[in-house]
């Protein structure tokens, strides 16, 4: 059953101004990750989005093959701070097609 009322005890009105920013730590493994990414010869044609929530790396995007998923994993992996991955990146299908 949900309740459409807070608890008296909860505040949703309260200024969240004072709440802290997103952690640094988180941005500053974004910023190292997609570096790491787009310096390696084997990931930096391919697209790949990078984020970072506590510590846990998340990659999604398209990759052309297997070895280009595992190396992005691998290169996030050897981040100092990265806590684990998530790897959602998915394979491209064929360019070409049927006409």
């Amino acid at each position: 059953m949900y309740l459409p009322w807070p608890l008296p005890d909860e505040n949703w009105f309260a200024d969240t101004s004072d709440q802290p920013e997103p952690d640094r730590e988180d941005l500053r493994i974004e910023a190292l990750v997609a570096q790491r990414l787009s310096i390696d010869w084997t990931t930096r044609r391919q697209q790949i989005t990078v984020s970072v929530q506590n510590r846990v790396v998340i990659l999604a995007g398209l990759v052309s093959d297997p070895d280009t998923r595992r190396v992005a994993a691998e290169l996030a992996y050897d981040v100092p701070g990265v806590f684990d991955i998530c790897n959602t990146l998915r394979l491209s299908g064929p360019r070409g097609g049927r006409r």
